[in-house]
């Protein structure tokens, strides 16, 4: 059985209530941003990940184990980290880390990604981050993309041999980059005129640069510094398990 940990809860509600902004942030991408006809297509895309999601958690739950605990807590983690907006008035959205890669390196892409449309939506609903209309295109940037870029990262440097802390760091910074380069395609492909959508989309992306090239280092270390912390102490809580 998981042990939930008080400490850390306690700690992940304290850093909760620091990071709620007191003015409201386009974080993600906001209502309006992209047509709905573009908007229901991410929805489409990013369904298929959260049913299989939730199918693998009531798998979990007729299985007998205890893994909403751990849920719990890698949702806290996502929720908090994804609560620190650093606005980009050139993309028309915001960067912040997303600690995706965190949670499916611990409990797996799936339930990763199952999280971060929970975070995403409470967001959207209480904080006036991100949109109602593009929750589906939010889901599949930082869920989706960001959750499995993390993870196949973090197991094929396991199988190569690489220190832990250097996988979890690759998992965390790739990840979060991986989150911002789909969205810039997500937005390049809403607005782009014929023709225009690789200048659109490197332009976008170009937009994040300064700000998300030193938050995905920064998603690195934490990352880094979380999956040793964990893996000293917890090595069987990991979905994705490191060779001894």
């Amino acid at each position: 059985m998981i042990i939930f940990n008080r400490k850390i809860a306690a700690l992940l509600s304290a850093l909760l209530f620091l990071a709620l902004p007191a003015r409201a942030h386009a974080m993600h991408i906001a209502d309006g941003v992209i047509s709905l006809p573009w908007a229901g297509l991410w929805y489409v895309l990013s369904a298929p990940f959260i049913a299989a999601g939730l199918v693998r958690l009531k798998k979990s739950a007729r299985e007998g184990k205890n893994i909403k605990p751990l849920l719990g807590l890698v949702g806290a983690a996502v929720f908090v980290m994804s609560c620190m907006p650093v606005p980009v008035p050139t993309a028309g959205t915001s960067s912040h880390i997303t600690g995706t890669a965190l949670a499916a390196v611990v409990a797996g892409p799936l339930y990763a990604a199952l999280v971060s449309a929970s975070a995403l939506l409470l967001q959207a609903l209480l904080l006036s981050d991100g949109g109602l209309t593009t929750w589906g295109a939010n889901i599949f940037s930082m869920g989706v993309a960001g959750s499995f870029a993390g993870y196949f990262i973090y197991k094929g440097l396991a199988r190569l041999g690489a220190p832990v802390s250097a996988a979890a760091f690759m998992a965390g910074m790739l990840g979060d980059w991986s989150v911002y380069a789909v969205t810039s395609a997500q937005l390049a492909l809403a607005l782009h005129g014929p023709g225009e959508f690789m200048r659109l989309f490197l332009t976008v992306l170009a937009g994040f640069a300064p700000t998300q090239v030193p938050l995905g280092i920064l998603e690195g270390i934490v990352t880094a510094v979380a999956v040793k912390f964990l893996h000293a102490r917890r090595p069987e809580l990991f979905c994705a398990p490191y060779p001894e």
